[in-house]
């Protein structure tokens, strides 16, 4: 088959497409023709050398993909040869053909093309593990957003106004807090102008946020320690 490879750490002039041996079927595996694959920064990472697959993964970049169903493990049952789905992969998913846990798969939505698919399963069920499974988010609490542009920060952004909380999104620029508006943010923080933790206290009558999404770490420590709710939660992704 066919993929993008790596051909030395650096940058973009370093892919190629070239042939490569197809990933085999095993126990409890189903083989994707992949119609889309995502870009994610692992995968640039990855390419610049500083970031490896996971140990027996596909050396071959791509962390999500969507597609067609073309084989099916024997013993896997409840998916349909030329099912329209999409995957979170391990790795190999610029390339024709992946080969992925059965249970690492999703239809695609109705109404989805496979570019749209093929972007939902590494940044939504990311922000959907932080925000439900470790930050049990509920209807009408305050999230604190880092990151609002990016890739993840979208995806809790929009998954956060659906499930009916308030959310103040913090980025680096107008661009991208316009951006976040658009996708429902209720309060917008350049932070590199304005203190975030005092714009969450403000905005929440002192009493600070029910869930911080941190993508940033140690630097912010100090400040979401006083802007976190009593019982609030504060999940650090990356």
């Amino acid at each position: 088959m066919r993929a993008i490879v790596v051909r030395a750490p650096g940058g973009s002039d370093q892919l190629d497409l070239a042939r490569v041996p197809a990933p085999e079927l095993v126990s409890g595996t189903v083989e994707i023709e992949i119609k889309a694959c995502a870009l994610n920064r692992a995968d640039l990472l990855q390419r610049r050398g500083s970031y490896p697959p996971p140990k027996g993964a596909s050396e071959i970049l791509g962390l999500e993909c969507a597609g067609v169903v073309r084989a099916v493990a024997p013993d896997v049952s409840g998916v349909e040869l030329g099912a329209r789905v999409m995957a979170l992969l391990a790795g190999g998913g610029y390339a024709e053909r992946a080969v992925v846990h059965a249970g690492l798969l999703m239809s695609v939505p109705r109404g989805f093309s496979f570019v749209q698919a093929a972007a939902i399963p590494e940044a939504f069920l990311t922000a959907s593990e932080a925000l439900f499974t470790l930050g049990g988010l509920a209807a009408g609490q305050w999230v604190l957003l880092h990151a609002a542009a990016s890739g993840v920060g979208t995806a809790a952004l929009q998954l956060a106004k659906l499930a009916g909380a308030r959310v103040i999104a913090c980025a680096g620029s107008a661009e991208k807090l316009e951006f976040a508006r658009g996708l429902g943010a209720d309060v917008l923080v350049n932070h590199r102008e304005q203190d975030f933790a005092a714009v969450c206290r403000d905005q929440t009558d002192g009493r600070g946020a029910d869930v911080i999404l941190d993508f940033v770490g140690g630097s912010y420590a100090e400040r979401h320690q006083t802007c976190l709710a009593e019982s609030g939660r504060w999940v650090v992704i990356g």
